[in-house]
């Protein structure tokens, strides 16, 4: 694999200056779905603003911002929907912010949502740049703007705060920053599970380069103490949600398990999702649908294999993994899935390695044409009866 840190991290002046095409590009692409979003929107007589902060899930972050956890919601069918699901980090910054400004709780989310939007584009600029020059930075944090699902990192979700979260914990493991990459894996696991897929990226990469150290350092030497530190800190975020949820349901260590069951949420290797996948070849319309979906896991797959064979560095590729494992074979909400894969931001890698490669007049066309239909798409989208 790709050595980690392949180049000192550039001083602070010069990264903004580096990662300021990027920031710029990806600011146009979502000022597009937003316009995009209020057209249709006006044309239907749904309101914008209440499709980004006060439906679906943003809902329930907003609750916990202001009353705290404890709020369950049962169903006909004997499950049990309750926001201990949801995890903390959103919330308290969501309660942080109505408390410094004069927004509302969801206003505040979706502040907390833009802001980390821009933390994650220049996020994974940074990884990209690291990894593979600027102009694949580029290429990579507009290629995550224009994803059809892009409009949600527009919304009061958790996912542009756990991509940004990520993605400069994933940087802080290519420059060498361990108690960075540390801390910033525990806020990930403070925002989603899925933060489960930076812990092991920080751990794969810090199992690596001590053995690499072991190698290289004189008999007896011991191994950097930041790096330890780092490993012993990334799973604390995680862990002590998930431990409370536990102790506050009384079920022990699995209590969060029996929360995400209620959801009719969980890990069965796929099977829900193939069944789904199977039972849309019934009708001629609904098999064209189900199609698409082979196709599209079959894409994402590929492009996971092309990470592996360019050489991707071991984290990413770890990160990578899980993102994905996780995403397809949960027994959740299927219209979600391509939403649960948006922060699985390196399979873009090779397809932005593509784009570096030709004119950028060339590579502007096809990213603006994308940028137009995923504007589009998302405003139809949103505007759906289903959430995103």
């Amino acid at each position: 694999m790709t050595d980690l840190g392949t180049r000192p991290a550039p001083a602070p002046t010069r990264a903004v200056r580096r990662a300021a095409p990027a920031l710029a590009g990806y600011v146009a692409v979502r000022a597009l779905g937003l316009v995009a979003l209020a057209l249709w929107s006006a044309a239907r007589g749904t309101s914008p603003h209440t499709l980004l902060t006060a439906r679906w899930d943003s809902l329930w972050y907003t609750r916990v911002a202001a009353l705290g956890y404890g709020y369950e919601v049962r169903l006909p069918n004997g499950d049990v929907h309750s926001d201990l699901a949801f995890f903390p980090l959103l919330p308290w910054l969501e309660r942080l912010g109505e408390a410094l400004t004069p927004l509302s709780f969801a206003d505040a989310g979706l502040l907390v949502t833009t802001l980390a939007s821009l933390a994650a584009a220049w996020g994974i600029f940074a990884v990209a740049d690291q990894v593979y020059g600027s102009r694949a930075g580029v290429c990579a944090v507009l290629l995550w703007a224009v994803l059809p699902v892009g409009i949600v990192q527009s919304m009061a979700y958790s996912e542009s705060l756990f991509t940004a979260l990520a993605a400069w914990s994933l940087y802080a493991v290519l420059t060498d920053r361990w108690l960075t990459a540390g801390g910033l894996a525990s806020l990930a696991g403070l925002t989603r599970p899925v933060g489960a897929a930076v812990v092991a990226a920080v751990w794969a990469a810090a199992i690596t380069s001590y053995v690499r150290d072991r190698r290289a350092l004189p008999a007896g030497e011991v191994p950097a103490l930041g790096r330890v530190l780092g490993v012993l800190l990334a799973p604390l975020g995680a862990a002590s949600y998930v431990l409370w949820v536990g102790r506050r349901t009384g079920q022990g260590p699995l209590g969060y398990l029996d929360v995400q069951a209620g959801w009719r949420n969980g890990f069965d290797g796929g099977y829900a999702f193939a069944r789904f996948i199977a039972g849309k070849f019934t009708a001629l319309p609904s098999a064209l649908v189900g199609v698409g979906l082979i196709i599209g896991v079959a894409l994402i797959v590929w492009l996971f294999v092309v990470c592996v064979r360019q050489r991707q560095p071991l984290p990413l590729l770890v990160y990578t993994g899980v993102v994905t494992a996780l995403a397809l074979c949960a027994s959740s909400y299927f219209g979600s899935k391509p939403r649960l894969l948006l922060p699985a931001f390196p399979l873009l890698l090779p397809l932005a390695r593509a784009l570096a490669r030709v004119r950028p007049s060339r590579s502007a066309a096809v990213l603006g044409g994308v940028a137009v239909v995923s504007a589009v798409y998302g405003a139809f989208w949103l505007n759906g009866s289903g959430p995103p």
